[in-house]
């Protein structure tokens, strides 16, 4: 028998033992130093084995329930209920074949680093070899929160789930997340239970596309002109979006007076003294590499008063033609435009009169024409074209003045015809350009003129034409007329031409004056 105090120590020796961790290694009893093996059945399942020596002293015995003794003389050798040897004698045998070791779980792979856009699903795997008995764990690491552990999903987020593939040699853990959103991106930890924990990360990258904020941008704009304008626009996305503006119409944008870009690139866009040539829609435009881009669409419009331009403040036009007076107008909002005699009433369409309006580019500006049917003794006088709107009014003066050729008898057409953009002479404002004014002398199909007039030839009619379309002919004219004196023509048939040709000499030569003087009160 073993003394007492022997007894005490191996109980505690087992004890420790087996409260000691056994998962991370599990030391198998092997063959002892002696002779033949006494077996027997541990409770958990492993074998324990015990060495019988052949020469036991009167000592040996039985630890009391702590496991099976032997002696050899005064050493005896204790087993504990695990298989360890815990007192006693030490077998003589090599280390290597007294424990045996068996491996830890570890992972064979890297968790994959994703980018996936917001709104798809993404699912990471963590491989895991020698698990045993071991758990797998999905955490996320910014947020601090457990998401699964082992075939259990902790998380209440309805959009995570795990799956394991059970024929994989690697035995891969996959975490499952169903429309990714934003708040979804950061470091995922896949972490084994082990008695130092083992972990790796991998990292979820969430890309979001632009998105503008109606609310924190700009709409549509109404200013006057002179005044300065801010326009705003916020978009949100990950990364962070670009912003440029643009033209709609692809025209330059005019940030001052010294500084015009084709773009420009920032959340605000600020224009300085504003004109109505700035007048358009605006593009704001966000991109972040991360499809699609977005754009808004911001309309500036520019008020100002309207304003004027007469190519021609006097007009001359023979008995019994039709004459095409015009204005042009620049206003906004839109203008009331109309015409008026003098000082009286608003002109309308009638057989006497012809009223026309067409919208220019831009859409500010306004062609009025009124043609006077069968110019008459009562026609000739003061003209007005008005516009209104609700930033102010003006109005232009066209003087009228009628030739009467006293043998005539006939009715033709007679116009002007400027365009946009002309230098005109006789006018409230100019346009840059350098197109001459011109004047269309058309005689009417059905025209018939006495037997005198018929007399001219068609030659000297073009050459007519042509000097009172080109001022640079004007030096000849005095020529040409005592030509027709000269060929003995009737008088009264030359003091009629001269009434048609006078006036429109005198307002050639005016026109070739102010033009080349450029005297503005022309």
């Amino acid at each position: 028998m073993l003394p007492p105090s022997w007894h005490l120590i191996g109980a505690l020796l087992v004890l420790t033992a087996t409260a000691g961790d056994s998962t991370n290694k599990i030391i198998l009893p092997q063959i002892l130093n002696g002779g033949g093996l006494a077996t027997g059945n541990h409770p958990s399942g492993f074998k324990t084995a015990v060495g019988a020596v052949p020469n036991s002293g009167p000592g040996s015995g039985a630890g009391a329930g702590a496991g099976s003794a032997v002696g050899s003389g005064t050493s005896n050798t204790v087993v504990g209920s695990n298989g360890v040897i815990v007192a006693g004698g030490v077998a003589n045998v090599p280390t290597s074949n007294l424990n045996t070791v068996v491996e830890e779980p570890e992972f064979t792979e890297y968790i994959e680093n994703v980018t996936v856009p917001a709104g798809r699903n993404v699912k990471l795997g963590c491989s895991v070899k020698n698990l045993g008995s071991y758990k797998v764990a999905w955490m996320h690491f910014e947020q601090s929160a457990i998401l699964t552990v082992h075939n259990h999903v902790i998380t209440r987020n309805p959009r995570i789930s795990v799956t394991h593939d059970k024929h994989d040699r690697h035995r891969t853990w996959y975490l499952h997340i169903n429309n990714v959103h934003e708040e979804d991106r950061g470091r995922y930890m896949c972490q084994i239970n082990t008695v130092t924990a083992k972990t790796q990360f991998g990292y979820l990258n969430v890309v979001v596309p632009p998105n503008i904020d109606d609310s924190l941008s700009s709409s549509d704009v109404i200013v006057r002109e002179g005044a300065n304008i801010s326009l705003r626009c916020r978009a949100s996305g990950s990364p962070r979006p670009i912003i440029k503006w643009k033209r709609d119409d692809n025209s330059r944008i005019a940030i001052n007076k010294n500084h015009i870009v084709n773009e420009w690139e920032g959340d605000t866009l600020e224009i300085t003294r504003i004109s109505r040539l700035d007048m358009g829609a605006y593009l704001c435009i966000a991109s972040n590499g991360v499809p699609p881009t977005v754009s808004k669409r911001i309309k500036v419009s520019v008020d100002f008063p309207p304003m004027l331009l007469i190519p021609h403040q006097l007009v001359g036009a023979p008995e019994g033609f039709n004459v095409t007076i015009e204005c042009f107008t620049e206003a906004h909002p839109t203008s009331l435009n109309y015409w008026t005699r003098g000082e009286g009433p608003i002109i309308h369409d009638s057989q006497k009169y012809k009223v026309e309006a067409s919208i220019g580019v831009p859409v500010y500006k306004t062609h009025m024409k009124l043609t006077i049917i069968n110019v008459g003794s009562g026609d000739d006088g003061i003209y007005k074209c008005v516009a209104k709107n609700p930033r102010g009014e003006t109005d232009g003066i066209i003087r009228l003045y009628v030739s009467y050729p006293p043998t005539t008898a006939s009715s033709g057409f007679y116009s002007t015809d400027s365009h946009w953009g002309e230098n005109a002479i006789n006018s409230n404002y100019a346009y840059g350009g350098s197109d001459s004014t011109r004047s269309i002398y058309a005689q009417d199909k059905n025209t018939r003129y006495q037997s005198n007039l018929n007399e001219i030839g068609l030659s000297e009619q073009k050459s007519f034409l042509d000097k009172t379309q080109n001022p640079l002919l004007a030096n000849g004219n005095a020529h040409e007329v005592d030509v027709e004196f000269s060929r003995g023509h009737n008088p009264s048939v030359a003091i009629a031409w001269l009434l048609v040709i006078i006036p429109t000499l005198l307002l050639t030569i005016r026109t070739a004056v102010c033009s080349s003087l450029r005297v503005s009160l022309c």
